[in-house]
């Protein structure tokens, strides 16, 4: 693997460093925590935000409101992991203009109390419901624990705080879940549930529709919170790939002077040499010379060859007096502020949700991760603003596919895990998109910029709110949304939709390397029976606006890339103007005669994708994925065939005949190859 195909990043986003989203207003709030707190008075309250956005000060804010002017009794903050109470921690709020100032007993965080979640923490948290103090701090489990125990009666007139509200789960199985669904049920709790990735990474949705449906949304966009930074300006992500062991090749994508997060492989995957100890002090012997520990710190001193001596902080080590006396120097606030305080740290399980540090530029993970959440949390820990801190990157290593290997199918959907991780943060990092049917009545929308020839009447048109970070697009037949629910979907759900059908391995595995993809097979049948079983209680019209709004903002930002990066180069060493996509978005309107969906659906979504595989991968272990992938080729199933018959039908209304089975188009073609296989199925009684 050369260092040529290592530097090419799949994902490079720039952004105008406004600073907006740094600056406080009279109360001490920014930008997202003043619109959190415009909410506050709403019963359910989901905050969608991303990492260092400020959303645990935003819940303070609301909490303290809560309390002294909604008639709330106590507030109860549940977090996933003890370590992400010291987000908690007392707050002088009134020194920045607030009339209140956030205080937790020190008794009352129970992140900090010894032993286990399920033990003397349980009976703590029911003391506490028969006091007058207003706020405690427990994990998760101690929160479910003190559910199962004291009934959820006992937490009525209170404030109910989920973070990383993703945990949740509507699973049956999933307490947690099933509690919030009995505190929505009784009506009794306000809960305030934030997270910086709404998606599970499953097929298992959050929450319930009808329970969801009662919570108001603030919503604060990835766009948003880094266009406004004052320093960070360029994030760049990356699926890179390596052969042999990755302790030998990882040098060839950390740079030692950039201050990185390296998360080490799971035991249990393939990448793992299944010695955890033995990586980590591999990679020191190929960062330089070992010079001792840090007697203070815990840290690993490595003296580098070109002189420099790096503090590095180790998080494996299997001794838990030693891993805590390096996560406690990692924790000390009077080091916050200290750039030169360590400069690699080394994890498994660790520093990822909820850890904060704000000079990280690098986080490098080794082997994929199940979870697209989680890789957006690990993403978040890079992208935290610092002075001097201009550029930050992702960077995945993955084993290449080995001819060798017996578990060559396992490599391959990696690689597409990778591919959609890759696909969906690009969605997350854009700016918002708003469509808009074209037709006679469609006219400017204020506060936004139609480019240099202004709004034209006669054409279809792409606006931009650089304040709002929001596209308003026209697109010829696009459908709108008729129903509240669909609205939301369109509005604030469409990275959800996007999510689901990136990770859908028949459209990624068809898209990527099919050579006779029609590409309506996975815009309007794949995506279309994605959204069927997502949203079953939307009625066919809505669902069919859902999918047109997702596949216009999944194809679009494809296409601007192409055009922003050149024809699909992946990125370059300099970075593109911060309107690149913005850009590229308007320039696609105005290279085709009209910006209609039939032309946005006749876009295979993984054409770019595959551009920048095959520039990353070597061409035998690329070869290797499609003829894995081509072995597994079904022909038409029941289910596809049905999903064609319906567009068949569909046409036939628009167009007032049935699809041609010799049409010189190949998605009428396929259509009606589809209906004739319906037919026969059904004769067959394939169908219930």
């Amino acid at each position: 693997m050369t260092d040529e195909k290592k530097s090419v990043p799949s994902v490079s986003v720039s952004y105008a460093r406004n600073g907006s989203s740094t600056k406080a207003n009279a109360l001490g709030m920014r930008p997202m925590q003043e619109r959190a707190y415009e909410r506050r008075g709403e019963q359910y309250l989901l905050i969608k935000s991303p990492p260092a956005s400020g959303k645990s000060r935003a819940l303070m804010f609301i909490a303290l409101d809560k309390l002294a002017n909604q008639g709330l009794k106590q507030a109860i903050i549940v977090v996933p992991e003890k370590s992400i109470g010291a987000s908690f921690h007392d707050e002088s709020l009134s020194k920045y203009g607030f009339f209140a100032d956030w205080r937790v007993e020190p008794k009352w965080n129970l992140c900090n109390a010894p032993g286990s979640d399920n033990s003397g923490k349980v009976n703590s948290l029911g003391a506490f419901l028969n006091t007058d103090d207003k706020v405690l701090v427990c994990t998760h489990a101690t929160f479910r624990f003190a559910v199962d125990k004291f009934g959820v009666e006992a937490f009525d007139g209170r404030l109910i705080a989920v973070d990383e509200f993703h945990h949740v789960s509507a699973d049956p199985d999933s307490r947690l879940g099933q509690h919030l669904g009995a505190f929505i049920a009784r009506d009794k709790v306000h809960i305030v549930a934030m997270t910086g990735s709404y998606f599970r990474g499953d097929a298992v949705p959050v929450l319930n529709p009808q329970d969801e449906a009662k919570f108001d949304t603030v919503t604060y966009t990835y766009y948003e919170q880094l266009n406004g930074y004052a320093y960070l300006k360029q994030l760049d992500i990356g699926y890179f790939f390596y052969s042999g062991s990755y302790a030998d090749d990882i040098l060839a994508v950390l740079d030692t002077a950039e201050k990185t997060i390296v998360h080490i492989p799971s035991v249990n995957s393939r990448e793992s040499t299944k010695d955890k100890i033995r990586e980590v002090e591999h990679i020191i012997e190929e960062l330089g010379e070992w010079q001792g520990t840090d007697p203070a710190t815990g840290f690993q001193l490595v003296k580098t060859r070109d002189g420099r001596v790096l503090r590095l902080a180790d998080l494996v080590d299997d001794d838990s007096g030693k891993r805590d006396k390096v996560s406690a120097a990692l924790k000390d606030a009077s080091q916050k502020n200290n750039r030169h305080h360590v400069d690699i740290i080394i994890a498994l399980g660790m520093a990822k949700e909820g850890f904060d540090w704000i000079w990280c530029e690098h986080a490098l993970t080794v082997g994929y991760r199940s979870s697209l959440t989680e890789i957006v949390q690990i993403i978040g820990r890079a992208t935290r603003d610092a002075p001097g801190k201009t550029r930050a990157r992702f960077t995945n290593l993955i084993a290449e596919p080995d001819a060798s290997e017996d578990v060559v199918t396992e490599a391959v959907n990696d690689t597409l895990k990778a591919i959609a991780a890759s696909l969906l943060m690009e969605q997350v990092l854009a700016p918002r998109f708003n469509f808009t049917p074209k037709n006679p009545q469609s006219g400017p929308i204020e506060g936004f910029d139609y480019g240099d020839g202004g709004y034209d009447p006669s054409k279809t048109n792409v606006g931009f709110n650089e304040l709002t970070g929001q596209f308003q697009i026209e697109i010829k037949g696009m459908a709108e949304p008729k129903s509240p629910e669909a609205a939301r979907i369109c509005t604030e759900d469409l990275n959800e939709v996007i999510a689901a059908f990136v990770q859908d391995k028949t459209a990624i595995e068809r898209g990527l390397f099919d050579e006779e993809l029609i590409p309506e097979e996975l815009t309007q049948v794949r995506m279309g029976k994605i959204i069927k079983d997502k949203y079953p209680e939307l009625d066919e019209s809505d669902q069919e606006a859902v999918r047109q709004h997702a596949i216009a903002a999944l194809n679009l930002t494809q296409q601007a890339k192409q055009i922003a990066l050149g024809g699909g180069d992946g990125g370059s060493d300099e970075p593109s103007a911060n309107t690149a996509l913005i850009d590229g978005v308007r320039k696609f309107a105005l290279s085709v005669t009209e910006l209609d969906i039939d032309l946005i659906d006749r876009i295979n979504p993984f054409g770019e994708a595959y551009a920048i595989l095959a520039k990353t991968m070597s061409e035998d272990s690329l070869k290797q994925v499609a003829a894995a992938i081509a072995a597994r080729r079904t022909s038409l199933t029941p289910e596809e065939a049905k999903e064609l018959a319906v567009r068949a039908a569909r046409f036939k209304k628009e167009r007032g005949r049935l699809p041609a089975i010799d049409a010189q188009d190949p998605w009428e073609k396929r259509m009606a190859e589809g209906a004739t296989a319906f037919m026969r199925f059904k004769k067959e009684g394939r169908y219930d």
